[in-house]
């Protein structure tokens, strides 16, 4: 899909998990997030005059393919910086264990293809950068899925990026050690407000020419959706971490590899449980999760 020198390329899957849909910036060189494929990406890099990767966050659904522009330069939030240049840092920053990293490692560096990588340019929110003739992009901070979290307005055509404040029905993911709650709803009442005429996600349907309207209230009352299953789960009585996980309040159901999804789920209940006790609805003691 073009959207004047704004190139859409959807991510394998509908753009779903491990992939994600791709921006090429014509005129300026530029690729957003090269998570779409790595067969598309690899024509784009051979067909295209490449000049400059840009990261939305560090998550490996946005940089699956970053390998393949391995000699142009990187930029993205310096908060988000510090995974990309440590494969041990990286797991730090999912909140995975020495144990679970060995399961993850061999498929970040041979499926996702890792590479240590340190941003060349750091992109700060505010900063309005002129791409080409008639085409500039303002940085706009928007943490909550991860601390670093960019979207990318593009002024002259009137074209938000929201990275993966994507709008799918699945709902915000707030499942890494820094991960805040919080930070999505401030996040998305700003991005709300920013003066678009189209909207671009990361993934699924990728595309929105007319105001998302109520998909920013669905999307974002998915959070209260889960917090108040959360709070039904402890009105039957206490319970641990593990037990509240196994409700699966945020995939709906056990999912293949378990591996994977019961680790977000966990992480998921962690953050709505410390919200809950923060806001003095729920207490702990002996290892269980109560309601006040």
């Amino acid at each position: 899909m073009q959207i004047g020198p704004i190139r859409l390329i959807q991510g394998g899957n509908r753009g779903r998990y491990p992939f994600c849909n791709t921006l090429y910036i014509e005129g300026a060189g530029l690729i957003i997030d090269p998570g779409a494929g790595r067969e598309c990406l690899g024509r784009l890099r051979d067909t295209e005059d490449v000049q400059t990767v840009w990261l939305s966050h560090w998550h490996e659904d946005h940089w699956g393919n970053l390998d393949l522009f391995d000699d142009l330069p990187l930029a993205m939030s310096p908060i988000d910086a510090p995974p990309m240049a440590d494969l041990d840092v990286f797991f730090q920053w999912y909140g995975i264990d020495q144990a679970l990293s060995e399961y993850w490692r061999p498929i970040m560096l041979n499926e996702f293809h890792f590479r240590s990588r340190t941003p060349n340019r750091l992109l700060e929110d505010g900063e309005v950068i002129e791409l080409a003739e008639n085409l500039s992009v303002e940085v706009i901070h928007s943490p909550g899925h991860t601390p670093g979290h960019l979207s990318f307005y593009f002024r002259e055509n009137e074209t938000l990026f929201l990275g993966d404040m994507d709008l799918t029905p699945f709902g915000p993911w707030y499942g890494d050690r820094d991960s805040d709650i919080d930070d999505i709803y401030r996040s998305v009442t700003r991005l709300r407000e920013i003066p678009a005429r189209r909207w671009i996600c990361s993934h699924e349907t990728g595309f929105f020419p007319e105001e998302p309207g109520r998909l920013w209230d669905d999307y974002i009352g998915v959070i209260q959706r889960r917090e108040d299953a959360v709070l039904d789960y402890l009105k039957t009585g206490p319970h641990t971490l593990e037990e509240t996980s196994k409700q699966w309040i945020v995939y709906g159901k056990r999912r293949e590899p378990e591996v994977f999804y019961a680790f977000g789920e966990r992480n998921h209940m962690v953050k709505h449980l410390e919200r809950l006790m923060a806001r003095g609805s729920v207490a702990f003691e002996n290892d269980r999760y109560y309601l006040l």
